[in-house]
């Protein structure tokens, strides 16, 4: 197989109520997703057809969507749900999910704090 194209998308924000702790179910927080979806863009690139890629802005509001649903304890998990939205997409090999949570409840100076998953399809 020839090497895969990607569409990235950076940055995503949505407000969800996931974490351990009752004030991060109650109250809400930022999170910020990164995802590189992984696929050929050959077809797409050379029909200029839609139909062809990935929607990026529909992919986006999926993402959104699936931030802002049921609540779960850990990013991990929400990664994994995030994933597996992507790959629904029958035309995407694999793809790589960055779940921020740059308000988490950590002690001490923080920037942000991060987990990446990387998927593939499986057959």
């Amino acid at each position: 197989m020839s090497a895969l194209d990607r569409i990235t998308l950076t940055g995503v924000r949505a407000t969800g109520f996931h974490g351990v702790l009752e004030h991060e179910r109650v109250e809400g927080q930022p999170f910020v997703i990164d995802v590189v979806v992984h696929l050929s863009l050959a077809d797409a690139g050379a029909g200029d057809d839609l139909a062809a890629t990935v929607h990026y802005g529909v992919l986006a509001e999926a993402i959104v969507a699936a931030v802002e649903r049921d609540p779960v304890d850990l990013i991990e998990t929400l990664a994994e749900r995030i994933a597996a939205i992507v790959l629904e997409h029958r035309r995407v090999h694999s793809v790589e999910v960055t779940v921020h949570k740059p308000n988490a409840p950590i002690t001490v100076p923080f920037e942000d704090v991060s987990v990446t998953i990387v998927r593939e399809r499986q057959p």
